[in-house]
């Protein structure tokens, strides 16, 4: 694909640590497609690659615990092929791993990495997630590691985001925990928090760019939805990583450690 024609475009004014819109024409891609998905899930279920929960969790479910307290009991093929009536949500994680999305992964990240690199460079640990999810189902409210290129395959949904730097939605300490411990526990839900939100109304063709440890909710719309995400780490997300356990360290020493960010 030529630079001129890019299946994936950011924003011309990429800010690695800003929430933007992106636009994609990943739409009719094979490897997307609901029949390609079910192959890939039985795929992945066989090496435990597979994440989901019913339709029951909202956004304040735990985003760890989801799958325990809301159990999915269909099997991944099922879910998959009957996604619209499953009343599921289904990730399939570490798509990379299959050598055959491995190459799409590469594919859209090679694509859009010099754009990446020119303001954020260090890409690596990349890797790819496919959401499948029923008609009104949601991914309760959490924060991930990795800066992610979200986008919409199928169907309609809601993309509640917040400014990874808002400590009134998630607090310094939650952030140092999340970092050191890779816990979520004090990453909590709030109904005030949708009045700060960014929302993004996804349909296919549409996305967002979220940098590491963006807050984000997902409401999925009246349909079956199918969402694709390119995630990877850089040289900043690593060394910010670095500096919360740091300060964990300190912190269990006595000590009380400014926030990161906030030293010149």
């Amino acid at each position: 694909m030529s630079a001129a024609d890019p299946r994936v475009k950011l924003d011309p004014a990429f800010d690695p640590w800003k929430i933007q819109a992106v636009t994609h024409r990943l739409g009719d891609h094979p490897l997307l497609q609901i029949d390609a998905l079910v192959e890939l899930g039985k795929r992945l279920a066989a090496r435990r690659l597979v994440r989901t929960h019913s339709a029951d969790a909202t956004a304040g479910t735990s985003f760890a615990d989801a799958p325990k307290l809301h159990p999915n009991p269909k099997s991944a093929e099922e879910t998959l092929a009957g996604i619209a009536q499953a009343r599921a949500w289904m990730s399939l994680l570490n798509v990379q791993a299959d050598p055959t999305y491995r190459g799409l992964v590469d594919e859209v990240l090679d694509e859009v990495r010099p754009q990446i690199d020119a303001r954020d460079p260090g890409m690596c640990y990349r890797a790819g997630w496919i959401f499948v999810s029923s008609p009104g189902a949601v991914t309760p409210f959490h924060i991930d590691h990795e800066h992610n290129v979200i986008l919409q395959i199928l169907g309609t949904k809601r993309l509640y985001t917040w400014d990874p730097f808002d400590r009134e939605v998630v607090p310094e300490r939650a952030q140092e925990r999340f970092h050191d411990q890779h816990s979520r526990d004090e990453v909590l839900w709030n109904e005030a928090f949708r009045a700060r939100a960014r929302v993004f109304e996804l349909a296919p063709g549409m996305g967002g760019y979220m940098p590491s440890t963006t807050p984000h909710m997902v409401e999925n719309g009246p349909g079956p939805s199918i969402t694709v995400s390119f995630t990877y780490y850089t040289d900043a997300t690593r060394r910010r990583e670095l500096l919360y356990r740091g300060n964990a360290r300190l912190r269990r020493l006595g000590l009380t450690p400014r926030p990161v960010g906030s030293s010149p």
